[in-house]
């Protein structure tokens, strides 16, 4: 679908207005209009496209990541960063263009919506469908804003720009609800992965959809219909499609391995037309890159247990001089660290040296840390995964960003089990085992269910296990923000490697601050609330 989704469609809605015609105006012959466009099933299809384009992106994976404490921005005062460090107010860009870009979302559903009627000879199972699809879009959309800035405005109807100068926010709970019930009363209209043609690879399915609900569900604490919904897709393949792990940890964000059957939703990106290069300023620099301006922290890496099962903290074993062996492979995978390996575009695997004065060359020595405001890294780590060995060009990539797989239904059922109280060896051994197992551990004690752990230790393990599962996609904020734990994360000084003051402390970055009151929600932009008094009053902590 990557080509069909995408191509010429920037060139079509430049020249598409929307703006309506009465019967007796001339129809203009150089542009479309209300009076031509919906009269092409093409058309509607390209309008689809547009929908799935404004659904997600690379941008919005990354910069979600950069809110969460797995990721540093050391080049500038970003707006993620300008969040987490307590200084952010309502005339911040990043809350302002996250909201402009949702309802322009927005828009182009409800015009869709209000239009597809109109389009003549379109097969009645497809256009069933593409309003299905759009349904689902126009959810995410709307569970983007509610997670961001809690109770918003909301309708389900295309509205004129002066009806928007009036709408008050509506209640996130109610909205929750709309998501819920939109999801399931579009369930059926949609088809399973197995029923889908190769053709149709990215499309919106049955499975997708059950994968959204468990995790609304999961932001809602919902937890016997976290269990539902994750049941649904692990023992209801016939119904919602065949899934299961990839073999490969690395392998699954790959262009070679996309559309596999760990996949249940992914952002298309197209090769020549769409592309993202967000790896341009965080690979290692003796890769090509051109700066490094997003680099992993310190405690995503501690996050990684050993190969022994345990976390750093209690593995007798642990060397911190010399942290990076023996650990949980899926570090290696997601983290370029010091003596790290790298296969650069040209298949040449080489050893990448990050600690200072360690490099025996020019090339070499470009990785090296210098401080946090060099173009080296600022933390001491570089990014990995998401890594496309076919970019080449200042790393502009084709490769899809993934939004829903298979392991994270297999996490959210873990964690949903052990919060009713009912993780058995039975749960773990289908989840959290087989995730382990996948990453390429094998010690009795990284694979065994913990039987003598409490329900409190278990959320832990579970919780990690999503932080190093899940790393570098872009759900560590939310899941930080949902388990009301911005304190214990977000809070204080961060850190980089133990490269600084002659390799014998830690670099030191940011002090970050979390405001209890203020932190869990956005404020309303602004320039919103410049053009709609309605919005008021603004969330808790931010100025009116």
């Amino acid at each position: 679908m990557k080509k069909y989704k995408y191509i010429h469609l920037l060139l079509l809605f430049a020249a598409w207005t929307v703006a309506g015609c009465n019967s007796l105006d001339p129809i203009p012959t150089d542009r479309h209009t209300d009076e031509t466009f919906w009269q092409s099933v093409e058309n509607a299809e390209l309008m689809v496209n547009m929908a799935y384009n404004q659904m997600y992106s690379a941008d919005k994976m990354w910069n979600d990541e950069a809110l969460s404490d797995n990721i540093f921005e050391g080049r500038t005062n970003t707006p993620q960063r300008a969040i987490r460090n307590g200084i952010a107010d309502p005339s911040l860009g990043r809350f302002a263009e996250e909201w402009k870009q949702a309802y322009e979302g927005l828009k182009t559903c409800h015009v869709f919506l209000a239009n597809v009627d109109r389009v003549p000879e379109i097969d009645a199972n497809l256009k069933a469908r593409r309003i299905a699809e759009i349904r689902f879009i126009r959810a995410f959309i709307y569970f983007r804003l509610v997670n961001f800035y809690g109770d918003v405005p909301f309708f389900s109807n295309d509205i004129t720009l002066d009806e928007s100068y009036t709408k008050s926010r509506t209640p996130k709970a109610e909205i929750l609800s709309f998501i819920h019930t939109e999801l399931q009363e579009i369930s059926t209209l949609l088809p399973s992965r197995n029923e889908m043609p190769a053709a149709d690879n990215g499309r919106i399915t049955k499975g997708a959809v059950e994968a959204f609900q468990a995790r609304a569900y999961l932001y809602e604490s919902n937890w016997n219909k976290v269990v539902e919904h994750c049941e649904n897709l692990m023992n209801q393949q016939g119904t919602y499609g065949e899934y299961g792990l990839f073999q490969s940890y690395a392998d699954l964000f790959t262009v070679a391995n996309e559309y596999n059957q760990e996949v249940i939703l992914d952002y298309g990106y197209v090769p020549e037309v769409k592309l993202w290069g967000k790896l341009y300023d965080a690979a290692p620099l003796s890769a090509g890159a051109r700066l490094n301006a997003y680099a992993p922290l310190q405690s995503l890496v501690d996050n990684y247990i050993t190969l022994d099962g345990l976390p750093i903290s209690q593995d007798p074993n642990y060397n911190e001089n010399n942290p990076y062996v023996n650990r949980d492979p899926r570090m290696g995978a997601t983290i370029v660290f010091h003596g790290g390996e790298w296969q650069d575009f040209d298949g040449q695997v080489t050893t990448i040296y990050i600690k200072p004065g360690t490099g025996s060359n020019q090339k070499e020595q470009l990785d090296e840390y210098v401080s946090a405001s060099s173009n080296s890294t600022s933390t001491g780590y570089y990014v990995k995964k998401y890594y496309d060995i076919t970019a080449r060009d200042n790393y502009n990539s084709e490769l899809n960003i993934i939004m829903f797989r298979y392991a994270d239904v297999l996490l959210m059922y873990a964690e949903a089990k052990n919060e009713l109280g009912k993780l058995s060896s039975q749960e773990w051994d289908s989840t959290i085992k087989l995730i382990r197992e996948r990453a390429g551990l094998e010690n009795a004690a990284a694979l065994n269910f913990p039987a003598g752990a409490s329900q409190d230790q278990l959320r832990t393990i579970i919780r990690n296990e999503r932080r190093t599962e899940l790393a570098l996609e872009g759900l560590r904020y939310y899941d930080i923000v949902r388990w009301k734990a911005g304190s214990q994360y977000l809070q204080g000084e961060v850190r980089g490697a133990k490269f600084a003051n002659g390799n014998s402390s830690y670099i030191r970055l940011d002090t970050r601050k979390f405001d209890e009151n203020r932190d869990y929600l956005w404020s309303v932009p602004r320039s919103q609330i410049d053009l709609n008094q309605n919005l008021l009053p603004n969330n808790p902590g931010y100025a009116n």
